[in-house]
């Protein structure tokens, strides 16, 4: 008994953008983020602190100078 068998047809499936309404409402919200941590990283414990002490300062003093910030 011969078994034939039949090799299965390759399908294509269609890549659908996603519209630009799907995807701004993140991409705002990740740059607000952004934003904020860069303001944290970058300018909290000077003139404009917003948070009093030297929490913020010690919780991101290495990323300071990570990123060529000047700290001291």
């Amino acid at each position: 008994m011969a078994q034939s068998t039949a090799a299965p047809t390759p399908t294509t499936q269609a890549i659908t953008p996603l519209p630009l309404r799907a995807i701004a409402p993140w991409a705002v919200f990740f740059g607000i983020l952004m934003l904020v941590l860069l303001y944290f990283v970058g300018a909290e414990q000077g003139a404009t602190a917003v948070l009093s002490g030297e929490g913020v300062h010690e919780w991101v003093h290495d990323a300071r100078h990570l990123l060529g910030f000047p700290c001291h």
